[in-house]
């Protein structure tokens, strides 16, 4: 068990990122008793931070609105180089952290004075962030709003643009945000529609919490990238890539997981799918994938590989 000041440090951290917790859920994490987690709850509250606690069978304990977060000990140089640093995490700059990145850019741009904002943006305004391929380009500021919205159970406006192109106002109970692939997803309760949803990062506009709390629901699967991935199977897509790549399912899967699915055939080989709008993603990942490979389809891919080999020969 850890000493009282880091666990409580570690219990306030726990009710800033995920704003409820059930009481045997969250002393698990702790590895205390509940009577232990009591002690600590009270202690937080002696420290000046309220946390609320709901008693009977989904019964749990929440940091209550308006909580503040401490200052972080860092000076001013320091502070805007944290939140340059996670808005290029937050993009991709650093594949597979980039779900920590916005949270931790939640938690800096939530202290940071309006003079270092003003510094962050200016910075932000001046750099180009390098990408692989065609990913959209996210606003950071979207992403915190979302990002702190999840983290407090509030509900949440914004324009949306379909797959189809048809623009409309939502209002949603959110859920999660799901790094997939080259985008951003959040998984969502729709009122409106009375349904979970899934909405494209870069398709949303003017995010704006309401300031209206609500009671976490339950997904329909426990995990919400699966959900998303679900969803955009079910899109009609304008193109399913099916390659069968001679190498090991175990070494292409940290490589090109969080793009394809990947199928182990036998020890050696394993097929590569995925659903994409643009074929040079899938041209540049088999490329980069350092193995043998044939297409099976869309034939479109095997018309553009062949023009590309055409073209790097002759170079």
């Amino acid at each position: 068990m850890a000493n009282t000041s880091s666990r409580t440090l570690r219990l306030l951290s726990l009710l800033q990122t995920h704003r409820f917790w059930s009481g045997p859920e969250l002393a698990d994490r702790l590895g205390v008793s509940a009577r232990t987690l009591r002690r600590d709850v009270d202690r937080l509250r002696e420290l000046g931070y309220p946390v609320d606690a709901h008693r009977g069978a989904e019964g749990g304990y929440q940091l209550a609105a308006g909580a503040a977060l401490p200052p972080l000990v860092v000076d001013d140089d320091e502070a805007v180089a944290l939140a340059v640093g996670m808005q290029a995490v937050a993009q991709g700059a650093v594949p597979g952290v980039e779900e920590a990145g916005v949270r931790a850019l939640t938690k800096v741009v939530q202290v940071m004075p309006p003079r270092l904002r003003r510094r962050v943006e200016a910075l932000r305004a001046v750099t180009t962030a390098p990408t692989w391929g065609t990913a959209p380009v996210l606003d950071p500021d979207v992403l915190t709003t979302l990002a702190q919205a999840c983290r407090d159970d509030e509900r949440l406006e914004f324009g949306y643009t379909t797959y189809a192109g048809d623009q409309a106002g939502r209002l949603v109970e959110p859920h999660r945000l799901v790094p997939l692939g080259r985008r951003w997803y959040l998984v969502a309760y729709d009122l409106h529609r009375h349904d979970w949803r899934s909405f494209r990062l870069d398709r949303i506009t003017e995010p704006r919490r309401t300031g209206a709390r609500f009671l976490p629901r339950r997904l329909p699967t426990d995990d919400a990238a699966q959900f998303v991935r679900a969803g955009i199977r079910s899109i009609p897509a304008t193109y399913r890539v099916d390659v069968l790549v001679n190498a090991p399912a175990e070494r292409l899967r940290p490589q090109l997981g969080r793009w394809a699915e990947i199928t182990e055939v036998d020890a050696q080989s394993c097929e590569l799918r995925m659903t994409v709008d643009d074929l040079a993603w899938p041209a540049m990942a088999l490329g980069a994938a350092g193995a043998a490979f044939e297409v099976r389809e869309p034939p479109e891919l095997v018309e553009l590989l062949r023009d590309w080999s055409a073209r790097f020969a002759r170079a």
